[in-house]
């Protein structure tokens, strides 16, 4: 009876399980000796979790379907001039301090704001420079009385050697006691002058009209005589304070033509002039400071503002292609290539990145179709379908 289950259940099941493997695994775990419900249900389930894991035989082969990527042609386009970025800044800038030192009681004027010559710009605490006015002046009405005393001896003491009642060394001890005491007149006379000055030099004011460009301290900041207060700026002369890259400073020396455009007013164009190229690059940036001269600023330029300065050169032919179609895995930049609709990779050589893509001057061909999106899944030899993307200046 148990034979005749036996071989119902090896016609019922599928052949694959009639694999000896199987029959030899389905033995050592489930004997026929001890066959119950829940062993009969175990089995079923290992026998289902077998068969799903492959091991009935390999599920037949499906060909893989083709992979669809944008392309975009590459195609000769004119190559740019070099732009940069900077600031409009004042040809001349001075920084502006207190001859003397002491607490800043008022400031008298904001950052942005016109000032003219002479004009008061913030004022120091005058207590202390008062107090050393009034102490030079006693000083002086101190010396002045010792040179009266001096001079009554001395013209005593000329008296009294006329007449022969004291040496020639006496009276010359009083005439050189009436020196001294000359001498420390005129010193206090000039401490005076010194302390009236600084009690002058309490108020800081401008020397020429001009803007205020920084304010770097305010009122009730002790600061030292020297220290910088204001920073003033002279608005005749504007120009444009930009970083150039060590690998743009030739071509910034032998431009031709420098053109300048206001980011607040891109319509305007304001011929420009070399000026002043830094000798030594700064140690973050490891870019070299140059200042464009603007030759005719327009009233709509102020200090501040962004601008942008253009370096007209000869137009150069290049192939231009979009950004995202240029890879670099550490050995170099490439492209994808579709051909024949397959991927072929192109090692090239970029002159520069634009804003409108990345110039090839090597290693690739007008005409060919070049991968612009997913360049870092696609791999040698696949097979794809190739759609024409738009051109590189319809996407930005």
């Amino acid at each position: 009876m148990r034979h005749a289950h036996a071989m119902l259940l090896q016609q019922r099941r599928p052949a694959c399980l009639n694999d000896p493997l199987f029959i030899i695994i389905e033995e050592l775990l489930f004997p026929a000796c001890a066959m119950t419900v829940a062993i009969r249900a175990s089995r079923l389930l290992l026998l289902a979790l077998l068969a799903s894991l492959g091991a009935c035989g390999k599920a037949p082969e499906t060909a893989e379907g083709k992979r669809t990527v944008m392309v975009h042609i590459a195609t000769a386009a004119p190559s740019s001039g070099m732009q940069l970025t900077g600031e409009v800044r004042a040809r001349h800038e001075v920084e502006l301090a207190f001859r003397v030192g002491g607490k800043i009681e008022a400031r008298l004027v904001d950052a942005g704001s016109e000032i003219r010559a002479d004009q008061v710009l913030a004022r120091l605490d005058p207590q202390d420079l008062k107090l050393a006015a009034s102490a030079a002046a006693a000083q002086v009405a101190a010396a002045e009385s010792e040179v009266a005393t001096a001079s009554a001896e001395r013209e005593r003491y000329a008296g009294l050697l006329a007449r022969k009642f004291v040496s020639q060394a006496a009276f010359d001890s009083r005439q050189h006691a009436l020196n001294a005491a000359q001498a420390r007149l005129e010193q206090a006379r000039a401490q005076r002058s010194i302390s009236a000055n600084q009690a002058d030099y309490g108020s800081l004011r401008a020397d020429f009209p001009g803007v205020v460009a920084a304010v770097l301290a305010d009122a009730g900041q002790v600061v030292g005589a020297g220290q910088p207060v204001l920073r003033i700026a002279r608005p005749e002369e504007k120009e444009v304070l930009v970083a150039v890259p060590e690998s743009r400073v030739g071509a910034l020396r032998q431009a031709e033509k420098i053109t300048v455009r206001l980011w607040s007013a891109p319509e305007l164009a304001i011929a420009g002039k070399l000026r002043e190229l830094g000798a030594v690059a700064d140690p973050q940036t490891r870019t070299y400071p140059a200042r464009i001269s603007l030759l005719e600023a327009p009233p709509q330029v102020m200090l501040g503002m962004t601008a942008s300065v253009s370096l007209d050169a000869a137009p150069v032919t290049t192939l231009v292609v979009p950004l995202a179609a240029v890879g670099d895995n550490g050995q170099g930049p490439f492209v994808w290539v579709v051909e024949a609709d397959k991927l072929r990779r192109v090692p090239v050589r970029v002159g520069s990145f634009r804003a409108d893509g990345a110039e090839i001057v090597g290693g690739l061909r007008g005409g060919e179709a070049v991968v612009i999106a997913g360049i870092s899944q696609l791999l040698e030899g696949q097979a794809v379908i190739a759609r024409t993307a738009p051109a590189p200046a319809a996407q930005r």
